[in-house]
């Protein structure tokens, strides 16, 4: 539970229909299973005491009776389980019968929900059985317990109030609107379903996007139990198909015909983050008449299992990332062409390094002039060398423009930066950062001053994992008209180009682009050794990959230094160090807060993730706050 992650477990057990005493047992061997893997919730398909597809036996009172009796002895069989149980069951209230699922734990019946949606079409016939859940809660009796009983009801952690559940039934997620929409906003960060769908053919890619799409748009973790083998076959089937989704993200999912307990982490807190920063949530009117019900579980930390990427940013499938890398190019493009028109532009000015970010940059601005039907002569690629400029960067930057069949502009400004220590006072051995800084503005006065000349605009080539650090000269590569990379991070950049490679007809653009990819990212502003770039940027301020996922969860989560760290050392195992991690998450938060006042005067560019620096958008932060309180948690973690 620390870090707001809690463990929780969907379970489909071999049911005998209308077997109430088989089923009890194979129920306490799924709770037994998942108390081995320290499950904090635990949920039970539909009618599993009694079976789902009993039919008219539902109203035979013997089998009520057993239903009855098999619950009391698992509220017993629970003494001293810490986990919350879900489990389903008919249940007889006077006169009427309810499909219900009833809530236990450390030995108590903490409360029972009616099915509010009762299904009558096709092959389900549940009204000839079951009444719908009343309106108002109210208690029942069973045996000597009673209970809170409705389904209004809400079930909440004292030590970790995130942990809400709130439970709806099979058909109740299935209608136009959901028991859940209520139950999210009274509260709930959890929902379960206790679930007996029939497998029909497409109907598995249904209930999956049914169950992602739900736990996107209340901003919850889900939790579905499906009924499988065992149940009657007479007219249908069943798969137990089992889900657990975050927030749209599926976290787990049984196979198809194969009874199984899944089991997986939900992160409460990302949960309650992305409520908080969504203010459509936030200010909505909390819905009435919901009665939250209180148990006690003690705090203990809970073992990471899910997936936790390195690289947050990159699609894991290759399907997925072509995709991803082809919508952004689009989106950068259709920003950058639209500008070009606002603007009445006739060139656009790109300068060219040989280096991945200008190299992306001239490709989206290859493809906006190809969409505006200009020449791509209209591009003008400036390429810039001085002291740290090395032949292999020349020359691809040379081939690059080539290849694209851009004008391509050589200005050597060497003389000038000696020129400009001369005129400041600067020696021109003293490798200072005035030594790097000189560089990186006269490249840009160059630029804008070639952009008046051509009645163009320049195009910005710093990327999103720059910002972040501040790794940019202010007013000098910080600095354009246009910056089509301002919200992809390092780690994506590389993978678009490579995908750019890959779809290139022209072999010898592709060889270009790969060598390009192959060489070391650096800023080339220090003299070479020989034909080596002395300035190898990770060498300095480490590893992108890391920055990246210090960035997506810091950042776009919100996540304290402490969790972030655990989640680095979890997803980065065996290619970072614990120290390692650590001391690079200093130098990010150090940068990242004393490097602010860069990107409060940021230039327009188009946002494209779920990740952006602009302070006319996502992040915005005064220039001068203080970083000290994230520095003193990770000092403690030393």
């Amino acid at each position: 539970m620390q870090h707001g992650f809690i463990k929780v477990a969907a379970a489909t057990p071999q049911i005998t229909v209308a077997g109430c005493r088989t089923n009890l047992g194979e129920i306490k061997k799924q709770i037994d299973l998942a108390q081995q893997q320290g499950a904090h919730l635990l949920v039970f398909p539909e009618l599993c005491i009694t079976g789902y597809t009993c039919g008219d036996l539902f109203l035979q009172s013997l089998l009520a009776d057993e239903a009855q009796q098999a619950l009391l002895e698992l509220v017993s069989y629970s003494h001293g389980i810490q986990a919350v149980i879900v489990v389903g069951l008919p249940l007889r209230v006077g006169y009427r019968l309810y499909n219900c699922a009833a809530v236990i734990h450390d030995g108590s019946l903490l409360g029972i929900v009616p099915k509010t949606h009762i299904p009558n079409y096709g092959e389900f016939y549940e009204k000839r059985y079951f009444t719908p859940a009343p309106a108002d809660n109210t208690t029942v009796t069973i045996g000597a317990l009673t209970c809170p009983f409705g389904a209004k009801l809400l079930f909440s952690c004292k030590e970790l109030p995130e942990f809400t559940v709130g439970i709806e039934i099979c058909e109740d997620v299935w209608v136009a609107n959901p028991v859940s929409n209520d139950l999210a906003p009274a509260g709930a960060y959890l929902i379960v379903n206790c679930s007996a769908s029939d497998e029909t053919i497409g109907k598995s890619d249904y209930r999956r996007a049914l169950v992602q799409n739900q736990s996107a748009r209340l901003l919850c973790g889900y939790i579905y139990a499906d009924a499988g083998d065992g149940e009657s076959t007479t007219d249908m089937v069943f798969a137990g198909h089992n889900i657990i989704c975050e927030n749209g993200t599926l976290l787990a999912e049984s196979p198809l015909f194969q009874n199984q307990l899944i089991c997986t982490e939900i992160d409460l807190f990302r949960l309650r983050h992305e409520r908080q920063r969504m203010s459509t949530y936030t200010n909505a009117a909390p819905p009435i008449g919901y009665q939250t019900i209180s148990f006690s579980m003690p705090k203990t930390e809970t073992a990471l299992t899910r997936m936790v990427s390195p690289r947050p940013f990159v699609p894991a499938g290759a399907a997925d990332l072509s995709n991803r890398c082809e919508e952004i190019l689009a989106m950068q493009s259709q920003g950058l062409k639209t500008r070009l028109q606002r603007s009445y532009s006739k060139t656009a000015v790109v300068g060219i390094s040989g280096g991945l970010d200008s190299c992306l940059a001239l490709l989206v601005t290859v493809r906006a002039m190809d969409q505006l039907s200009c020449p791509r002569k209209d591009i003008v690629a400036v390429t810039m060398p001085c002291f740290g400029t090395t032949a292999r960067t020349k020359t691809n930057a040379e081939l690059l423009c080539e290849r694209l069949g851009v004008t391509l502009r050589t200005i050597d400004i060497a003389a000038a930066v000696e020129q400009h220590f001369s005129d400041i006072g600067h020696a021109a051995d003293d490798y200072s950062v005035v030594f790097e800084n000189a560089q990186a503005r006269e490249r840009t006065q160059i630029l804008m001053d070639i952009a008046n000349q051509t009645d163009g605009i320049v195009i910005g080539t710093g990327d999103l994992s720059e910002l972040a650090l501040g790794w940019a000269t202010y007013n000098g590569d910080h600095m354009s008209m246009y910056g089509v990379n301002v919200s992809i991070p390092k780690t994506l950049v590389r993978h678009i180009v490579e995908y750019e490679a890959a779809q290139a007809k022209d072999t010898k653009l592709k060889e270009v682009l790969l060598d390009i990819l192959a060489t070391p990212i650096s800023p080339e502003l220090l003299p070479p050794s020989g034909d080596d770039i002395a300035q190898k940027t990770e060498e300095i301020v480490g590893s992108y990959d890391l920055h990246d996922f210090f960035l997506y969860y810091a950042i776009r989560f919100g996540f304290p230094p402490a969790k972030v760290l655990r989640l680095a050392d979890y997803a980065f195992a065996g290619q970072f160090d614990h120290e390692t991690v650590l001391s690079w998450l200093k130098l990010f938060y150090r940068r990242f807060f004393s490097q602010q006042f860069k990107r409060s005067c940021l230039p327009d560019g188009p946002k494209v993730g779920s990740v952006a620096l602009s302070p006319r958008g996502d992040w915005r932060m005064p220039s001068d706050a203080s970083a000290s309180a994230w520095l003193e948690e990770l000092e403690k973690l030393s």
